[in-house]
Formats: C-alpha cells, sequence, structure tokens
C-alpha cells in the first residue's frame, strides 16, 4: 500500500472505492518481493502490479472481495513447474499476498502522505477478527503486541530492514500485516551542468530525493530540476558542512560534478566526514591523479581518499549526459546492494538476493554467487476470514479475467 502512496492518495480523497493486494512473501522465483503492491478500484482499474501477469486474475478478485464486505483476505498464488511451462510462464515461483480495503480514515491518509513525502513509515493491518482491516500506527502496533517478545523482535527487524512481513498471532491470536516504508535514499548532486540534470531525473525516477547544489545561481533553477526535492545555491562544502548527521546515512550518496577542483576538492573532503554510504566525483583519469594529490595535500586520510568513486559510473560504453547519468546511478546501486556490475548472464544460480546478503560490503559465497533464495513452492489458495472469492482454488492457468466494473 505504502508503495502505492502517490497514486492512492487521489483517489481516496475524490472518494474512490479502493483495495491493494501486497505480496508477503515469495518462494523460488518472482518478478517482485515482498511489499510490492498492486491496487483495484471498484470500476476495474488496476494500479501497478504484483507479477510479470502470472496471478493478476486471482489477486484482483481477491481484492474485489476485499473491497466488497471490508474483510482482508490472506491467498498464495502460483504455480507449480509443470503448470507453469503449459501455461508458458518460466517462474515457477509462488507469492503470499494479502487484500485488503483501503479506507480514506485519518490514519491511512496520514501514513499514504508520509510515503508520499518521502518519509520513513511503518504501520499495521489487521487481517482477523472483529477489527480486522483496522490500520495501526507503529505507536497503537507496539502496544497491542506488548506482551509478545516474538512479534516485537520480528517488528524491530521490519522496521530495520523496511520489509513487509505478518506477525501470526500477534494481536490476541489474530495476524498482523506490517508494512514498513523506507524513507527515500537521498542523493546530493554537486555541480548544476547538464550531467547534474541529466542524474537528477534518472536518480529520481529509481526513487531519489535529489538536492543539488552549485555556486551558479543561474544553473540552480527550478526549470532545470524539476524534481530535485532541493536546491541550493552556495558554496558546496559549506552546505555539505551544515547537514545535520540525522538526515544522511549510509543509504546517502554524494556526488561531485562540479569539474573545479577549487570546489569539487573542499566538496569531497566535506562529503567524506559525514556518514554516507558512497562519495564519487566525475573526471578524466589525469584530473582524478591530480584531485587525489590535493586532497592529500588538505590532510584527507589515505583511507578516506580511497572511498572515493572517480572517475565516477560504471563502464557502459554510453557517452551522452543521459547514459552518463545511468552509469552513475548504476554504480551507486551496485555498491550499496554488493553487487558485481555484471550481465546476469554471464553468472549462475539466484538472481534475486536474500536481504542480508544484499547489504554493501556483504561477502557473497565462496563459488562467487549469491547465496539461492529457492526453496518449494506450491499452488494453493486459500481466504480467509471473509467466505471463500472464486480464487480461493487451485491455480493452473492465467485464464482468469475481469471484465470492466466487475462486482
Amino acid at each position: 500500500m505504502l508503495e502505492r502512496a502517490r497514486e492512492l492518495l487521489p483517489l481516496l480523497r475524490d472518494g474512490v472505492a479502493v483495495a491493494a493486494v501486497t505480496v508477503t512473501g515469495v518462494a523460488r522465483s518472482a518478478p517482485r518481493g515482498a511489499g510490492a503492491t498492486m491496487a483495484v478500484t471498484a470500476d476495474g482499474r488496476v494500479i501497478g502490479s504484483i507479477s510479470g501477469g502470472c496471478v493478476e486474475g486471482d489477486a484482483i478478485l481477491l481484492a474485489h472481495g476485499a473491497r466488497r464486505d471490508g474483510a482482508p483476505r490472506t491467498a498464495r498464488l502460483g504455480f507449480s513447474d509443470d503448470a507453469a511451462h503449459a501455461a508458458g510462464l518460466a517462474c515457477g515461483g509462488s507469492v503470499d499476498v494479502a487484500a485488503y480495503a483501503v479506507r480514506p480514515e485519518p490514519s491511512v491518509i496520514e501514513a499514504l502522505e508520509a510515503a508520499a513525502a518521502g518519509h520513513g513509515i511503518t504501520v499495521g493491518l489487521v487481517l482477523a477478527g472483529p477489527v480486522a482491516g483496522t490500520m495501526l500506527d507503529e505507536r497503537a502496533l507496539r502496544s497491542a503486541i506488548a506482551g509478545s517478545s516474538e512479534s516485537a523482535g520480528a517488528l524491530d527487524a521490519a522496521i530495520r530492514d523496511r520489509d513487509t512481513v505478518v506477525l501470526t498471532g500477534a494481536l490476541d491470536g489474530r495476524d498482523v500485516l506490517v508494512l514498513s516504508h523506507a524513507p527515500a535514499s537521498r542523493l546530493i548532486v554537486i555541480g548544476a551542468g547538464e550531467h547534474a540534470a541529466a542524474l537528477c531525473r534518472v536518480a529520481t525516477a529509481a526513487g531519489f530525493a535529489v538536492t543539488v547544489c552549485d555556486v551558479w545561481e543561474t544553473l540552480v533553477t527550478r526549470e532545470r530540476f524539476p524534481a530535485a526535492v532541493e536546491l541550493v545555491v552556495g558554496l558546496p562544502h559549506e552546505h555539505l558542512a551544515a547537514l545535520d548527521a540525522s538526515v544522511v546515512d549510509d543509504r546517502t550518496a554524494v556526488c561531485v560534478l562540479t569539474h573545479d577542483e577549487r570546489l569539487d576538492v573542499p566538496a569531497l573532503a566535506a562529503a567524506l566526514a559525514l556518514p554516507v554510504g558512497f562519495v564519487g566525483a566525475m573526471g578524466a583519469r589525469g584530473t582524478v591523479a591530480h584531485r587525489t594529490a590535493l586532497l592529500r595535500e588538505a590532510g584527507v586520510p589515505a583511507a578516506d581518499i580511497a572511498r572515493v568513486r572517480s572517475p565516477l559510473g560504471l563502464d557502459l560504453g554510453g557517452a551522452s549526459p543521459e547514459e552518463t547519468a545511468i552509469s552513475v546511478l548504476a554504480e551507486i546501486i551496485a555498491t550499496r546492494h554488493g553487487g558485481s556490475g555484471l550481465p546476469l548472464s554471464t553468472r549462475s544460480g539466484s538472481l534475486h538476493r536474500r536481504r542480508a546478503a544484499a547489504a554493501p560490503h556483504t561477502a557473497e559465497s565462496p563459488s562467487g554467487e549469491a547465496p539461492s533464495n529457492e526453496t518449494s513452492a506450491d499452488a494453493t489458495i486459500s481466504a480467509a476470514p471473509a467466505p471463500q472469492s472464486p480464487a480461493a482454488r487451485e491455480t493452473s492457468g492465467c485464464s482468469i479475467r475481469l471484465p470492466s466494473g466487475a462486482p
């Protein structure tokens, strides 16, 4: 639900009845992981997806049932290997989902507004019992499960990992769906040239909250950077030094694109003093060597200088500002998740890493591959606590089609 905040808010404010289906777990291979959400309106509009189309038909039926009677449903949707290949599919996996009505209540609107603004937010949705469908904020959720150390520990883990989990029996024997939305990752771009404008566009599309800082007021404009959350005119190193440590963390990236040693050397020194996860600088190899010498002369420790990713970006072969921006963003993402930057076709094993293996600096397995995340899967669907929907059966293909305006 929280990942669809920008799309759901206008609908709820206009009084449109909406239900959502959220992936709570994945077995074997699936296009999207836990937390992926699709929304369905009463008139048949579908917003987003939870797979590549394999289970959307059943998910839509579950959503309509939850919207109609207000009772959440849980289900396992998927295919056995034989059924998947018979239907022309290659995944052979399954997903556990929860379907629930999204009501225009103050607590729901407040949570969606926080998520849409890029803030971290955690809520709980009661899945069964007389209060099924009730949304709890984090404080109320903690109070409700205070008697269960196991549930409290699982909630802490979900918030830490920004995960989507079901706390089984956490609320007087009733299950609670926890939705935890991470605050938007920050990207601070130093310099306001064409490469900076392209990087702002690409990074914003990838979910980053972008700040652009430069000394040239004529370049740092809303027309050039319409998607930036913050525009700063001033000396970059002063802006970085003034940042509150609470607003930057290891998910924050700083990219120096100024091409002026008078600006980029102090900016790099300031960035390296912050607890950020990525510091990079654009420049030719000769520039990189000269800048390294200047950082050394400025007293920046060698260990910090070694953290600077420069020349900036992965070797994708492109040269335009947009292609360069993609290569820069690719390096940021690869660094954060411990990716190799190699084509997946040159590797073997599971495509999807476990969450623990995706953390920066996490070692791979001795074989050089990410640990497998494959488990056995079945194709059984069950719906509760409401009466079973037509989707509560064994799935054998993607033949379900919901006509527009279906109840």
